[in-house]
């Protein structure tokens, strides 16, 4: 649906309004305290948390709920900027700016004519061609502090953009059965910076086996804590009603009530 221009300034008085409110949260003489003691290390936290609320809300299909966290990741974004400002480094509209060019100058088959149309997948190769033209690494800009699965992701992706990967998915249980091994081996030599290192391994190959089926380990990981969480609740309450004796209980007691509780699951 087109905006109408009505629309396009209600938009565009509603983000004016937003830059203004933390403005005013940030006002050295009559802002918000908190607000004023804050920096980019202070807020960061908050940002990545925020990011995840986001995705939170789309696993639910909350789509009240995805608005209202959508509204909190832009709060971020803009209170980022509001302190650039105020260091003279850069403001919101300059954020807006530099994505507005980005976009056009990663998408040339849509915003340039006598391009022929692209594939999703061959669009992709070529963003990320166009991304790492004048990296010394492909690595080069994946951050550090991103959650370890969704790192070991970026780094595998990219490894394989440029021809380091496995051609199909049977490579990869292979690998996977031989880091197990070297674990278990390391388990038995009972040296835990050994352990640690080849448990690393281990879960390495299997954010590499999520890739490769082309699942989301963390959003994986998320379902099966979710899984275990609804499943154990259950057991506790059927423990604590059922159970003469306090806990700790018998692991033999908890385990037949965990099978209790999954064979009574939907579809079981």
């Amino acid at each position: 649906m087109k905006k109408s221009d009505s629309d396009n300034k209600k938009h565009t008085s509603s983000v004016d309004e937003l830059l203004a409110i933390m403005a005013r949260l940030r006002d050295p003489e009559h802002g918000c305290p908190w607000d004023r003691q804050q920096d980019f290390a202070s807020i960061a936290p908050y940002t990545v948390e925020e990011a995840y609320e986001v995705a939170d809300a789309i696993a639910a299909g909350d789509m009240a709920h995805l608005k209202e966290e959508l509204g909190d990741l832009l709060f971020q974004v803009v209170f980022h900027a509001r302190m650039a400002e105020e260091n003279n480094h850069f403001d919101f509209h300059d954020v807006v700016t530099a994505l507005n060019n980005k976009m056009i100058q990663r998408h040339p088959h849509v915003f340039t004519t006598g391009h022929e149309p692209l594939s999703a997948e061959a669009q992709s190769r070529q963003w990320e061609a166009r991304k790492h033209a004048d990296k010394t690494s492909v690595l080069d800009d994946i951050p550090t502090n991103l959650p370890s699965l969704s790192r070991a992701v970026k780094l595998q992706k990219r490894a394989a953009g440029i021809g380091f990967d496995w051609p199909d998915i049977a490579p990869v249980f292979d690998k996977l059965d031989e880091e197990v091994a070297e674990l278990k081996e390391a388990m038995a030599s009972g040296d835990k910076t050994r352990v640690t290192d080849e448990l690393g391994d281990v879960l390495f190959v299997l954010t590499n086996l999520a890739r490769h089926l082309k699942i989301d380990p963390d959003l994986a990981l998320r379902q099966a804590n979710q899984k275990f969480e609804q499943r154990f609740r259950q057991v506790e309450e059927q423990a604590r009603r059922h159970s003469p004796n306090p806990p700790p209980y018998s692991l033999e007691e908890l385990d037949k009530l965990w099978e209790k509780v999954k064979d009574n699951e939907p579809g079981n």
